[in-house]
């Protein structure tokens, strides 16, 4: 099974759910999110596959969300999803796409329902 990770080094739990992924053998694509962030077709696209809207996507923690004004509830989707490829911080992480579907890897055992 081949799978992609949007990672971020950085985030224990992005390590943790790579270091998963590892431990069960998965080939896996690492995609580093905030040196090569995604387009907009590609966020519609984990959107809909994840069955949320963009601001669950959306670290609501990061000082940028609050700066950026993206606690505005008339802000919508386009308005948002440009924000997260602009400011690719604000995406939560990590995301896990394989042939199974798609999680979000907090904890990183929620991967293990898309392998």
């Amino acid at each position: 099974m081949k799978s992609q990770i949007y990672h971020n080094p950085r985030c224990s739990k992005s390590r943790q759910t790579l270091q998963l992924l590892e431990d069960n053998n998965i080939d896996t694509e690492i995609v580093e999110y905030l040196q090569n962030p995604p387009d907009a077709e590609t966020l519609e696209k984990i959107l809909t596959q994840l069955g949320i809207e963009p601001r669950q996507l959306i670290r609501t923690n990061e000082a940028e969300y609050k700066e950026l004004g993206l606690d505005n509830p008339d802000l919508g989707r386009a308005s948002l999803i440009d924000a997260m490829i602009k400011t690719p911080k604000l995406i939560e992480r990590p995301i896990v796409i394989t042939d199974k579907g798609i999680a979000i890897g907090r904890p990183p055992e929620n991967i293990l329902k898309v392998l």
